[in-house]
C-alpha cells in the first residue's frame, strides 16, 4: 500500500464512521457543556489537536478528518481551486469569537466542574435517532455548497472551526524551536512542472512555496501534510522530514 493509499482509506474510514464521531467535533456541544462546567468530548478532542498539532500540524487534516475525506469527494465533481489569501483568515475570525464564547460559559457556568466524554450523546454514538439525520445532513451541506461555489476545499480554507487548533499549535511549536513534522524541500532539484500544484487537495502553489522556502521546508499553514505533493514529485524534490523547527514564521 502507498503512502497515498494509505491516506485515502484512513480518510475513507474517519469518513464512514463520521455518524457517531460527529459530536466530537461539535462547536455547539463545547458551550452547552461549558454552561454545566462539564469538560465533554469535543473539549477533549480540541485540545487533543492543539497539543498535537505542536509537532505535526495539520496532518489530522490530511490523513484522519472525517470533513476532509467528505471534501476530497466533493472536490471530484467541483475541482476548481478556491480563491485564497484574506479569505483564509476568516475561519481565525470565526474561530476567535466562538472560542471567546467558550470561554466565557465556563466562567458564567454553575455546578462543580466532571469530565463527561459522552455528554449529551447517548452510548457515545452522535447520530444515535432520526432527528440527529438534520444536523448531520447540515453539516455535509456546510461542507458540500462552498465547495461548489468556491473551489475544492473551501470550508476548509474558509470556515472550518478545527484548522485554526492545528495552526496555533504548529506556530507555538516553531516559535519554541521543538521538533516538527513538516514536508521537506530540495529546491535545486525542482523543474517547475507543476505537479505537486495539481495534486495538492489545498490548491496551495507548492512550486512557488518550493522555491521560497526559505527553512528548506513548505511554508504555509494551510498545508495540510497530507503527502500528495511528494507523491506526485518525479524528481523527488518533496518528502517528511521530522526535526527541529526554524525561525521563520508561517505564511498564509
Amino acid at each position: 500500500m502507498t503512502l497515498r493509499q494509505f491516506r485515502h482509506f484512513t480518510l475513507t474510514v474517519a469518513l464512514l464512521a463520521f455518524p457517531v464521531t460527529i459530536w466530537y467535533f461539535s462547536p455547539y456541544l463545547i458551550i452547552m457543556a461549558a454552561m454545566q462546567h462539564v469538560i465533554n468530548g469535543s473539549f477533549i478532542v480540541f485540545t487533543l489537536m492543539f497539543l498535537l498539532g505542536i509537532f505535526f500540524g495539520r496532518l489530522w487534516c490530511g490523513y484522519l478528518c472525517p470533513t476532509g475525506g467528505m471534501s476530497d469527494c466533493f472536490a471530484r465533481f467541483s475541482p476548481k481551486e478556491p480563491k485564497q489569501g484574506w479569505r483564509n483568515y476568516i475561519k481565525y475570525g470565526i474561530w476567535l469569537v466562538w472560542l471567546s464564547g467558550v470561554v466565557v460559559c465556563h466562567v458564567l457556568g454553575k455546578g462543580e466542574y466532571t469530565i463527561q466524554p459522552f455528554f449529551m450523546t447517548e452510548h457515545g454514538i452522535s447520530v444515535s435517532n432520526i432527528y440527529c439525520y438534520i444536523i448531520y445532513y447540515g453539516i455535509i451541506l456546510l461542507f458540500l455548497i462552498p465547495a461548489l461555489v468556491h473551489g475544492k476545499r473551501a470550508t476548509c480554507h474558509y470556515i472550518c472551526w478545527m484548522a485554526p487548533f492545528m495552526a496555533t499549535g504548529y506556530w507555538l511549536g516553531r516559535l519554541l524551536h521543538l521538533p516538527q513534522l513538516r514536508m521537506q524541500v530540495k529546491k535545486e532539484g525542482c523543474v517547475s512542472c507543476g505537479k505537486c500544484r495539481k495534486a495538492c487537495p489545498m490548491s496551495l502553489d507548492v512550486p512557488a512555496l518550493v522555491k521560497t522556502g526559505g527553512i528548506h521546508s513548505l511554508n504555509s499553514a494551510e498545508c495540510i501534510l497530507c503527502g500528495e505533493c511528494a507523491s506526485a514529485c518525479g524528481a523527488g524534490v518533496l518528502g517528511y522530514e521530522f526535526g527541529m523547527a526554524g525561525k521563520a514564521g508561517m505564511s498564509r
